[in-house]
């Protein structure tokens, strides 16, 4: 790992600040990131359900942080594939995304993520993700 979970807040919060406030790392190690979307009236659909949206977002961004602890200060490194299964409705609260890199090439990483109401022990949703990473300059 190249960078901990403090220092990939703050090159969030430097280079993506739309999301600042929404999530809040758990942990990051070597096998999972850990990441808790901080449920709010804005992500909710009528219902009261947390929206398909605020649960992409949740699981994009949770894959961006893996990668981003796996290769370090690449801010553009970009989602270049996503398929999202929502698999059952979640319970009202935050939701806890376990995100994993599968494989780590030399210009992508492909990786998954598993989405979890918060305390519960099933997922409410699983996605598949490729990334590329930004081509290293000459000489380096």
């Amino acid at each position: 790992m190249k960078l901990d979970k403090t220092d990939v807040m703050e090159l969030l919060d430097e280079v993506f600040p739309q999301v600042r406030g929404e999530f809040e790392i758990e942990s990051i190690t070597a096998e999972e990131t850990t990441v808790r979307l901080l449920v709010a009236d804005r992500h909710l659909r009528p219902g009261g359900t947390v929206s398909g949206p605020s649960i992409f977002s949740l699981v994009d961004c949770s894959m961006y942080m893996a990668v981003l602890a796996c290769i370090g200060r690449e801010a553009l490194a970009v989602t270049t594939n996503c398929s999202i299964d929502f698999m059952r409705k979640p319970a009202p609260g935050d939701l806890i995304a376990k995100a994993r890199i599968l494989k780590h090439g030399r210009a992508l990483i492909v990786g998954d993520v598993l989405v979890y109401s918060d305390g519960g022990d099933v997922p409410v949703a699983r996605a598949s993700l490729t990334y590329s990473i930004p081509p290293k300059p000459s000489g380096v």
